[in-house]
């Protein structure tokens, strides 16, 4: 293949909280990088996919869902980190629920639009959808709201056509030669991913505001051998959180730590040995200062 051929670029997943942003990533790298859960919000950092092929090389983006609180400093952060990398990309795909259209997919779309990026529009989980008729009626009254460059349906969880989209993808991407080396995944550490994996396991767990009221820091990790050791700390905001996480005489906790290091062994492909502490920082997630020194600074 010639080297004019060849197209490489960046390409955002956007949308609001709990559309499907980080199980399409999943889907379209062929490997889990994002963490997912049923629950808004489990996104809190861009993560960089990279999907190398023969023709070419996609960096995706995801980004954290965009929304319309901003008065915690942790909205306020996450809707920042998703607006920003818009601005830095080739092409964005915008992605939303079938025959869901929000308040908040109007917000997004009008900061999609202020970018001026060619964008696909993306209409996932159509697999959830019963009575198919109401489909194409959807698909036409969203595809009005902007002039998208394509539009397609899919779901992310199952894989339906979201290798027609990733081909619409790379042909919307200037000529180039590779970003990144072919056998590179992600621009994120080893050390990131064990806190994303603690962290996605106590959102899966957890209801009502637990999941937001924590955060996991990574306090050592170390290589010896074929075996990582890793130390974790997780933060909540208030002494009873703690108590709930750890469980009765520390059975939740345990099985927390059992999943996450499941997860850790099939990602890094060596076996774990996890430790996992909590502490308790009043209020982090409304301090501006303690949200950097925990990391959420992208």
């Amino acid at each position: 293949m010639t080297k004019s051929a060849r197209r490489c670029g960046y390409c955002a997943i956007a949308g609001r909280p709990n559309v499907g942003k980080s199980t399409l990533l999943n889907r379209l790298i062929g490997q889990k990088l994002a963490i997912t859960s049923p629950k808004p919000q489990t996104t809190r950092h861009s993560i960089i996919g990279v999907k190398s092929r023969v023709d070419g090389q996609i960096v995706y983006v995801d980004t954290p869902g965009m929304h319309q609180r901003s008065n915690h400093a942790m909205n306020r952060y996450l809707n920042q980190t998703a607006r920003s990398t818009l601005s830095d990309v080739h092409i964005i795909l915008f992605v939303v629920e079938a025959l869901n259209w929000t308040a908040e997919d109007e917000s997004v779309l009008m900061s999609i639009a202020a970018t001026k990026r060619p964008t696909i529009l993306v209409v996932n989980k159509i697999d959830r959808v019963k009575l198919k008729h109401r489909l194409l009626p959807f698909l036409s009254e969203t595809a009005a709201r902007m002039e998208f460059a394509e539009v397609f349906p899919v779901s992310a969880k199952s894989g339906d056509n979201t290798e027609s989209l990733e081909n619409a993808v790379l042909n919307l991407l200037p000529p180039g030669e590779n970003y990144f080396p072919e056998d590179q995944l992600t621009d994120r550490s080893e050390r990131f991913f064990a806190s994303e994996l603690i962290r996605e396991q106590l959102t899966r767990r957890y209801g009502k505001e637990i999941p937001y009221a924590l955060t996991v820091e990574i306090d050592k990790f170390e290589e010896d051998g074929d075996l990582y050791r890793i130390h974790a700390l997780i933060w909540v905001e208030r002494e009873g959180q703690k108590s709930i996480i750890i469980g009765n005489k520390g059975a939740a906790l345990k099985e927390t730590a059992r999943l996450a290091r499941i997860a850790m062994e099939k990602l890094y492909g060596k076996k774990v040995y996890l430790e996992i502490w909590i502490k308790t920082k009043k209020s982090w997630s409304s301090d501006e200062k303690a949200l950097i020194n925990l990391g959420y600074s992208d």
